[in-house]
């Protein structure tokens, strides 16, 4: 018996393509790419098995119903004639979050208060009694989609974001995103085959998630809850097989990850966080400034950095882009260097040329993935030796 379902999948901008081969290598059926999501099909314990071992989703949304819509009485009474009592009870809170792309609904705040009253008035009009909406920690997170005269209603089965992984709780100004991390180190082709480095590593996510991938450990194995543990149908024993499932798939590493910063605070974040993520084993972090730094195996290194932006660092841009360059240039040879900038400008600077390009956003800022191809010896050297 086939028990599968829709669902979708939400991500950044520029990881569609990876987390379509994510949901893929787990089993997803019918997955197709869309605009910062991604469309499969699995069923319940397919939906658990993406949120714990995705490392590229924010969200994954069910959606359970979709119709077309004219105007704000129309929304009522089709998200009043909804069976909500398949998802909610008197006893249960919710939240509403409403996005909007629509010339009849210019408001997502307004399109909320109408769903919510509608399910309010239908739980009132048949019990008597209604469930409260809690805003912050809701029971069931419900999305309202209107695109144009197309609505659809699905429920949030993530929670908050998944890039709210559980293990970092000491962070420095502006750090990288964990989705954002994943997704920069898979891009990169990073697959746990060579040693690592971050040389700006801050509060060591790129490291955490860099040793997760190596390892196959699950994106959110030390997150505290899902959305879905709240529902009315969640099956505690089939989640906790799919735990332990995915548990037994790990892998050993035999290369080092190693990052540096200059500054003894992000040393000190980064460490207590490869702590919250019982990965010291793996993740070695040293007070070391990059531009004073030589690359510490004679094999293959893998590096992935975030280098610091003006807001962050009072930095000369110019210098600092260049210092990148020459660090690279004398010092790591047979290295694959990837960092991400948002300042397109400053990238002149370097000195080489990027053998890649990959438009990303950080947060709201566009910015670049570039890749530095470091060979031993020079470039024509190399290929002179080739022939």
């Amino acid at each position: 018996m086939n028990n599968n379902f829709k669902m979708v999948a939400k991500t950044m901008f520029g990881f569609e393509e990876i987390l379509a081969k994510e949901l893929r290598n787990l089993g997803a059926g019918n997955v197709e790419e869309g605009v910062r999501s991604v469309f499969f099909e699995g069923d319940t314990g397919f939906m658990y098995k993406a949120n714990l071992c995705l490392r590229t989703a924010i969200k994954i949304v069910k959606p359970i119903h979709s119709f077309r819509v004219r105007d704000e009485n129309d929304l009522y009474k089709k998200i009043y004639a909804m069976d909500w009592f398949d998802y909610l009870s008197t006893s249960t809170t919710f939240a509403i979050d409403a996005t909007v792309n629509s010339e009849n609904f210019t408001h997502s705040l307004y399109v909320s208060q109408k769903t919510k009253d509608a399910i309010v008035d239908k739980f009132r009009d048949t019990d008597g009694s209604r469930p409260d909406v809690d805003i912050k920690f809701p029971d069931v997170r419900i999305n309202i989609h209107i695109q144009n005269d197309q609505c659809n209603v699905a429920l949030d089965s993530s929670g908050r974001s998944l890039h709210q992984r559980g293990y970092r709780t000491a962070t420095n100004i502006a750090p990288i995103n964990e989705v954002l991390a994943a997704g920069l180190l898979l891009l990169s082709g990073w697959d746990g085959q060579c040693d690592f480095l971050d040389p700006m590593c801050g509060s060591g996510t790129l490291l955490t998630e860099a040793a997760m991938i190596a390892c196959n450990i699950p994106a959110n194995i030390n997150r505290k809850e899902f959305a879905f543990e709240k529902w009315h149908d969640f099956d505690a024993e089939l989640f906790e097989k799919i735990v332990d499932s995915s548990l037994k798939r790990t892998r050993e590493f035999n290369h080092k990850i190693i990052g540096y910063d200059k500054a003894p605070s992000a040393v000190r974040k980064a460490q207590d966080n490869i702590v919250n993520a019982n990965l010291s084993d793996y993740i070695t972090v040293e007070r070391k400034n990059f531009f004073d730094s030589e690359k510490f195996t004679d094999k293959h290194l893998h590096m992935v950095f975030n280098p610091p932006y003006g807001e962050r660092l009072d930095i000369e841009m110019e210098d600092f882009y260049t210092d990148i360059g020459n660090t690279l240039k004398r010092n790591y040879p047979g290295t694959d260097a990837w960092f991400i900038t948002s300042n397109l400008e400053a990238l002149k600077f370097v000195g080489l040329r990027p053998s890649r390009k990959i438009k990303v956003f950080n947060s709201h800022l566009e910015s670049r993935l570039v890749k530095y191809v470091m060979y031993e010896g020079s470039k024509k050297a190399k290929f002179n030796k080739a022939e």
